[in-house]
Order: C-alpha cells, then structure tokens, then sequence
C-alpha cells in the first residue's frame, strides 16, 4: 500500500498507471465479450468505414469493427508480454540466485550462456526461435521470456554476489538456516526492488517484441486480432484507410509509453540513493 500510495503521488506514475489502467480495462471488456460489435465477424457491407457514431474506429477490409478488435487484440498482446515477463523474471531469478550463491565454475557457465544470448539482438533471438518451433501465441512467450532472461539474471546477479557476503547472511549461516532458507527469505526479499522496476520495464520492451512476431506473421494468427497482427493487415490500406493503422499503432505507442512511466517512477521510490537526495 506504501508504495501504491507513493506511485500515485508521483507525476510518471500516476500517468503510467491511469494508461495501464485504461488498456487493461479495455482488455478486460474485450476478453469478456463487451465490445460494441463482434471483434471476430465479418460484414463486407460496411468494409472499410471510417470512424463514426456507429464504428468509432471504423472498419476494416472485412467489415469487422476496429475498436471492438484493438480491445480484444489488447487482450491477447498484454497475455503474450506478461507471460513471457513472467517466465523470464522466474528463470533469470533463479539462474542470477544460483551463478551468485554457489560461485565458480557455475557463476561462469551460467553468466557466459546469459553472454551468448544477450549478444544476438532480441528480435532476432526471437524470429530465430519461433522458426525453429513455429509460429502461435505459446511460442511467442516462450521466444520472448528466452530472449529476456539474461537480463533478469544479470539484474538479480549484481547485487545477489554483495548481499551474500553481508554480515546478515553469515548470521544466518552460524545460525543454521538452511541454503534455501537464506535465498528466499534473505537474499530474494532484498532484491524485489530491482526486479519490480525490471519487470515493469521489460513489460514495455515485450509488447513491442510481441508486435513486431505478430507484424511478421510468427505471433497471433488470424483470426484473432493482435496489436502487430492488426498492424500488418492494414500496411496495404495506409492511403485508403489510414485509421486501421494509426489507432494499433497508438495502442502499442501508449502501452509502451505507460509501462516505461511506471518503471521510472518506481525505480525513484525504490532507490534508496533517490529517497536520500529528496530528503
């Protein structure tokens, strides 16, 4: 509750979270079938509207209204990129707890399979992955959290190697406590501040991943709308129908805009050096 209380003081997070809010309610009508028509259906009388009273978003070449598709199309995107964040937050966790706890040579095997992954670009890693699978929302996740685990590992690596040389950790060892105990209850809990502004971070970076798969055709398939599947359908229709990609293209601009709004406002309450230089 402190930390929510202090998000909505401050300026980046209030907006960050009023966006946030906005789409996942957007989301949440779209999952639960209140949109104002069929997201799915298609009526090639109306085909291509432009927005008005009835289509407020107009329609698109198949007569499938626009808004009710970008709040389904929210939906889905928002599933790929927190299940994939997900994955990768507990997989790096681990992998960045276990290289830092037990030292060489699994510190260096672990960190230099992390190296290797970090240096392909990420949406490379990702197309070269989904190749190698095929395409589908499961393989997108599973693309992406692959793509970003060497970040969380390095994240929690860092300062995982000073905590457990703090004068609490050798306290808990002469006292017996076991390894598992230490690295749940003492070296994770000091760590939740920096993973939480990562995960809020990487949230925005993973929608934008997940985008650009369904752009090219390897994420969302159709029917199903995505905010890049959606995108790639209009790239033909820009002169004739410019709504169909400007308003994913909004979307996917504002989502990012709101997730990177929250992470910086949550890395300057949770950073203890920005709390002394406030005070």
């Amino acid at each position: 509750m402190h930390i929510l209380r202090a998000l909505i003081r401050h300026p980046s997070g209030r907006i960050g979270g009023a966006i946030i809010l906005l789409l996942l309610i957007a989301a949440i009508c779209g999952a639960l079938g209140l949109t104002p028509h069929d997201p799915i259906k298609a009526f090639p009388p109306d085909r291509l509207k432009p927005p008005s009273a009835t289509y407020w978003m107009g329609t698109d070449l198949l007569g499938r209204d626009t808004a009710s598709r970008l709040m389904l199309g929210i939906g889905l995107s928002f599933i790929v990129a927190f299940a994939s964040v997900i994955c990768a937050t507990i997989a790096g966790t681990v992998i960045g707890l276990f290289a830092a706890w037990w030292g060489r040579p699994w510190d260096g095997i672990f960190m230099r399979t992390m190296d290797v992954l970090l240096a392909f670009p990420a949406i490379l890693l990702a197309l070269l992955i989904i190749s190698i699978v095929g395409p589908g929302p499961m393989t997108s996740i599973v693309a992406i959290a692959i793509v970003y685990t060497p970040i969380f590992a390095r994240v929690v690596r860092g300062p995982a190697l000073s905590l457990k040389h703090r004068e609490f950790i050798d306290a808990a060892r002469t006292f017996g406590s076991s390894e598992s105990y230490i690295l749940t209850r003492h070296l994770l809990l000091n760590l939740i501040a920096p993973l939480t502004v990562q995960f809020t971070l990487a949230l925005a970076w993973s929608l934008l991943t997940e985008a650009g798969l369904s752009f090219l055709g390897l994420g969302t398939q159709p029917p199903s709308p995505s905010l890049g599947l959606m995108l790639s359908e209009s790239r033909n229709l820009m002169q004739h129908a410019p709504w169909l990609m400007l308003f994913p293209g909004l979307t996917v601009m504002i989502g990012v805009l709101g997730f990177n709004l929250t992470g910086d406002a949550l890395r300057d309450i949770l950073d203890p050096r920005t709390q002394e230089r406030g005070a």
